[in-house]
């Protein structure tokens, strides 16, 4: 049995358009001037709401607010994301001989009312979210330490440079997936052990 983590942004839920048109709305709300644009998000070298929000210009002291309204905005849609093709079939299979939990830059309630949506609740043992203290290292460490049994695998599945490298520095196995929000190109300068593009290959490497 491996405990596997996923991020939820771009590797669960397929929230590009989302998140750039939420982040746009704040943009306007807060008095910002700028237009946001798609790699205001793919070129972050830590994936967070926070980092997303100095990206587009954000004051410093309206950072909070900018991530409070997006993921507020996040809750408020009237249906959770989608999910991307062919991952609720992989958990539920991943899910029958492994551990499996979320660790995520978002709130842990948009990414619970996601897991309900779509039917995997049952699958995923714990969620890790912003509303929770920590980096998102420590919360890597912090599964492991609730989940993972001496010498089992644990993998860290993300689409960001910074999940990557905050798995590595757990000691975690690190899985980039090539259709979130960051592209391959940067993703590969974080060196992941495996780069997947759809999938069933997680299902492939994983065992």
């Amino acid at each position: 049995m491996s405990l596997i983590l996923f991020d939820f942004d771009g590797v669960l839920a397929d929230t590009l358009a989302d998140m750039l048109r939420f982040a746009q709305q704040v943009c306007d709300e807060l008095g910002v001037n700028h237009t946001v644009v798609q790699t205001d998000l793919s070129e972050l070298e830590v994936m967070s709401f926070a980092t997303f929000g100095r990206a587009c210009e954000t004051p410093e002291d309206l950072v909070d607010e900018f991530v409070r309204r997006c993921t507020e905005k996040f809750a408020e849609k009237e249906s959770p994301p989608a999910i991307f093709d062919g991952l609720g079939e992989v958990m539920r299979k991943l899910a029958g001989r492994h551990w499996l939990a979320v660790v995520t830059g978002n709130t842990g309630g948009n990414v619970r009312a996601f897991l309900e949506q779509h039917g995997l609740s049952g699958c995923v043992r714990a969620v890790y979210g912003v509303d929770l203290p920590g980096t998102k290292l420590e919360k890597i460490l912090m599964a492991k330490g609730q989940f993972a049994a001496e010498g089992e695998a644990v993998f860290m599945v993300g689409d960001s440079l910074s999940d990557i490298r905050a798995a590595r520095e757990a000691g975690v196995k690190t899985i980039a997936v090539s259709w979130g929000h960051q592209s391959l190109d940067k993703l590969i300068e974080a060196q992941p052990d495996h780069v997947v593009h759809s999938p069933g290959e997680l299902v492939e490497i994983i065992g």
